[in-house]
C-alpha cells in the first residue's frame, strides 16, 4: 500500500466503531423512561452482560481517552460504588428482578482501587439483584502496579476468569513522557498472581503513536510481553485529541510520529506478536490460536463492543456507574458523566440516563454490516441484510466513500460481497465509515484510523 493511500486513509480521525450509531449520535431524547421501557422489554429473553464503570484513577497517565477522575482518597470510591449500588437495584425493578447476566466487565479508569472486600460487596449485590450465571464470565481491567494479593484473592472468591492488564509500553524514555512509569517485573508479578488464582485468560494492552516511540521500542515491549505469555493482546494507536482531553495537553505534540510512522510501528508489533505466535484477530488483536477468540475469528462469530473484539454473543449490555453506555435491542443508553449529576439521579431513585439513541431498521442493518467488516474485513450484504425487509443495494448506491476505496484498490466489489484487501487491513474504519450514515454529521473529533 502506497505512502499516498495510508496519509489519505490513516490519517483521517475516523470512530472506533464499538458501536453504531457512535457516541456523538446520542441525544437528550432518551432519557430514563426510554430506558425503563426498553429494561421491561428484555423480560427473561436474555441472558445480559453488564459493565461497571470505575471512573477512579490514582494518578493520570497522560495518553489516557477514558472518563475518571484523579483521587487520593478511598472516601469518594466508596461513595460512588454505594451509588451503583443502587443503580443496581434500580435496574433489576425495572427488568424484573430475574434478568439473567451472563458475563460481568469491571472497567475503568481502575477498578482495583477498590478495596477487596468492595470488590466482594459488588459481586454479591449483583448476584442477589441479577440472576447471576453460576458459570458467568467475570473480567476486569488491572493496573499492575496497584495490583496486591489480598484484591487477588478476592477475585479468586469471585470466579473471576479474565483479566486485562495496561501495559502500553516498556520503554522507560516513552513512559517518562506519558507519566506511567511501570516495570516489567511488576507486570510479571501481577500476572502469576492472576494465574495463581486461576485466571485463566489474560490480556495485555499495548500502544503505539506514542510520543518518543520508535519501531524499535515498539518491538522490544513486544518480546518481553510475550515472555510472559498472555492469551491476548489488544494494540490501539493513540488517540490524540487535546480539546476533549485536557491533560494530553502535557504531551509534547512534535514527539508524535505521522501516520506513515505509525503505521511501521502498528505493523512492527504486529509482526513480532506473530513470530511469538499470536493470530492476527481483527483490526488490532492477536490471540493465541487455541484461545476463544481466536477460535471466533475463524469462524465468523467475533463480535464487537464497547470492550472491543469478543466472544460475549449477548444482544444487551446492561451499563452501571457514570458515564457508562449500555445497549439494549431498541437501542443505546449512556449514564451521566459528572460524578455529583450521576449520584443524584441514582440517590432520587431516578435510572440516570443522560442520552441515547433509538435504533431504526436501518440504523440496525448498517450496525450489522459495520460489525461484520471490523470482525472479518468482509461482509456478504445480502445474508446481513436477509429478513430485514432492506435491499442491501441502497448501501452501496451513489456510495461515493465505498467507490472512492474501490477505485483506490482499498476495497473490492463483487455482487453483494464486499473484502477489504489484505494490504489494506489497517485501514477498515475507513471502510466501515463509508456505510455510516452519520459520519462527519456531529463535529466529533475521533482518532487516527492508523
Amino acid at each position: 500500500m502506497s505512502d499516498d493511500l495510508v496519509a489519505k486513509y490513516g490519517d483521517a480521525r475516523l470512530p472506533r466503531y464499538t458501536s453504531y450509531p457512535t457516541a456523538p449520535a446520542f441525544s437528550a431524547v432518551v432519557g430514563p423512561d426510554e430506558y425503563a421501557s426498553g429494561l421491561a422489554d428484555i423480560g427473561r429473553a436474555g441472558p445480559v452482560s453488564v459493565y461497571l464503570h470505575v471512573p477512579f484513577c490514582r494518578s493520570m497517565c497522560w495518553y489516557c481517552g477514558c472518563h475518571t477522575s484523579i483521587t487520593r482518597q478511598d472516601a469518594p470510591v466508596g461513595e460512588y460504588l454505594d451509588a451503583i449500588s443502587q443503580e443496581v437495584e434500580l435496574v433489576s425493578f425495572a427488568a424484573g428482578n430475574d434478568l439473567p447476566v451472563k458475563n460481568v466487565h469491571f472497567g475503568g479508569g481502575t477498578p482495583t482501587i477498590m478495596k477487596p472486600k468492595q470488590f466482594s460487596a459488588l459481586m454479591a449485590k449483583l448476584s442477589s439483584a441479577f440472576a447471576l450465571s453460576a458459570d458467568a464470565g467475570v473480567a476486569v481491567e488491572i493496573d499492575p502496579r496497584t495490583l496486591a494479593a489480598p484484591m487477588i484473592d478476592a477475585f479468586c472468591e469471585a470466579g473471576v476468569d479474565r483479566a486485562s492488564l495496561g501495559v502500553q509500553s516498556f520503554d522507560p524514555i516513552v513512559q517518562a513522557a506519558i507519566n506511567r512509569p511501570q516495570s516489567f517485573e511488576q507486570t510479571q508479578t501481577a500476572v502469576l498472581g492472576l494465574r495463581s488464582a486461576g485466571v485463566a485468560s489474560i490480556n495485555f494492552d499495548l500502544i503505539y503513536g506514542l510520543p518518543k516511540q520508535t519501531v524499535q521500542s515498539c518491538v522490544e515491549t513486544v518480546r518481553l510481553a510475550a515472555e510472559l505469555r498472555p492469551e491476548r493482546f489488544a494494540v490501539f494507536g493513540y488517540a490524540h485529541i487535546p480539546a476533549f482531553k485536557k491533560h494530553q495537553r502535557l504531551i509534547d505534540e512534535a514527539s508524535l510520529p505521522d501516520a506513515s510512522k505509525r503505521n511501521e510501528q502498528a505493523e512492527a508489533i504486529a509482526e513480532e506478536l506473530q513470530k511469538a505466535g499470536y493470530q492476527r484477530v481483527g483490526l488490532d488483536h492477536f490471540a493465541l490460536p487455541e484461545d476463544q477468540l481466536a477460535l471466533a475469528a475463524r469462524s465468523g462469530t467475533m463480535r464487537r463492543n464497547f470492550q472491543g473484539y469478543t466472544t460475549d454473543d449477548c444482544d444487551s449490555l446492561i451499563g452501571l456507574g457514570a458515564s457508562a453506555i449500555g445497549r439494549l435491542p431498541k437501542g443505546y443508553m449512556q449514564n451521566h458523566v459528572p460524578l455529583g449529576l450521576y449520584a443524584e439521579r441514582v440517590a432520587a431513585g431516578v435510572l440516570p440516563t443522560a442520552k441515547g439513541y433509538l435504533l431504526s431498521e436501518e440504523d440496525d442493518l448498517r450496525a450489522r454490516v459495520i460489525e461484520r467488516l471490523m470482525c472479518d474485513f468482509e461482509v456478504d450484504l445480502a445474508r446481513v441484510s436477509s429478513g430485514s425487509g432492506f435491499d442491501a443495494g441502497f448501501l452501496v448506491e451513489r456510495n461515493d466513500r465505498l467507490g472512492d476505496l474501490a477505485t483506490d484498490g482499498v476495497v473490492t466489489i463483487s455482487g453483494d460481497r464486499i473484502v477489504v484487501s489484505q494490504n489494506a487491513r489497517f485501514m477498515v474504519r475507513a471502510v466501515a465509515a463509508a456505510f455510516d450514515a452519520y459520519f462527519g454529521s456531529h463535529g466529533r473529533t475521533h482518532s487516527k484510523a492508523a
